[in-house]
């Protein structure tokens, strides 16, 4: 049974891996056994939170703006450099904006959408060969992280957020069609609310949020890692476009 949910030997790739629910994820693959990278846009963060988790096993650093098509062609290249297959690709990265409906700029359509959705179609394209490479021993994996905000609708006027999400929850069904052809599983996680940069309010207003849900607390860690580490085994090998929600219940009385 402890084989299930063994990573060793696996090679894994986390975008936005150097805080909040990507570093959650690095650590938990990394405690299973992986060799993991992780990427983020701001060298300096991307180094440091790697130095921090080779306390836990080998991780290592690549920074990289994956929010443009050079950026993803760069991630893609320095991976290539360092390895010569690639079996678990988390494309976590992603980017939120909030504004009024009558004040909401195109901008903050275009930033969001070309990181939360664009970017896990391009790089898991640009890494297509990595993968099948991967995927000559048994399945590569590749985790779409989405959002319950994808499922369900938020309060809070976030309209490009939550429409990449959804988006993004279809594309994995779609990507997973034509990927499992090459023996690549794809899957989606949708979080709810865990203490990060991005949720503050869970962060900062913990108590507050957690009596909204039904679990009566936020995520921590090892839920976020236990569900990545899921579907990232071999546990996970027959589970194709599937979207898990980890969320203590709150999509259930939005």
């Amino acid at each position: 049974m402890s084989k299930l949910f063994s990573l060793d030997g696996r090679m894994a790739l986390v975008t936005g891996g150097s805080r909040g629910i990507g570093r959650m994820i690095a650590a938990g693959l990394l405690r299973q056994g992986a060799t993991v990278y992780i990427s983020a846009r701001k060298a300096e963060a991307c180094d440091a939170a790697a130095a921090e988790l080779s306390a836990i096993g080998p991780c290592h650093s690549l920074p990289a703006d994956v929010g443009t098509p050079a950026g993803i062609a760069a991630l893609a290249a320095a991976f290539a450099a360092r390895e010569s297959r690639l079996d678990i690709l988390v494309n976590n990265a992603g980017a939120a904006w909030g504004a009024p409906f009558d004040e909401f700029p195109e901008k903050g359509w275009d930033k969001v959408v070309d990181l939360n959705l664009k970017t896990p179609f391009f790089l898991t394209q640009a890494l297509h060969g990595l993968l099948k490479a991967g995927a000559a021993a048994q399945p590569a994996k590749v985790i779409n992280i989405a959002s319950i905000d994808g499922q369900t609708v938020n309060p809070l006027e976030t309209y490009s957020y939550a429409a990449s999400k959804a988006g993004l929850i279809h594309l994995t069904k779609r990507m997973a069609l034509r990927l499992v052809e090459d023996g690549i599983v794809v899957n989606a996680l949708c979080p709810g609310a865990f203490a990060s940069e991005m949720n503050r309010a869970a962060r900062d207003e913990a108590d507050a949020v957690a009596a909204r849900i039904p679990a009566r607390r936020i995520g921590v860690d090892d839920d976020m890692a236990g569900a990545a580490i899921y579907l990232a085994s071999r546990a996970g090998d027959y589970v194709v476009g599937t979207t898990l929600t980890v969320d203590g219940g709150v999509n259930l009385v939005r």
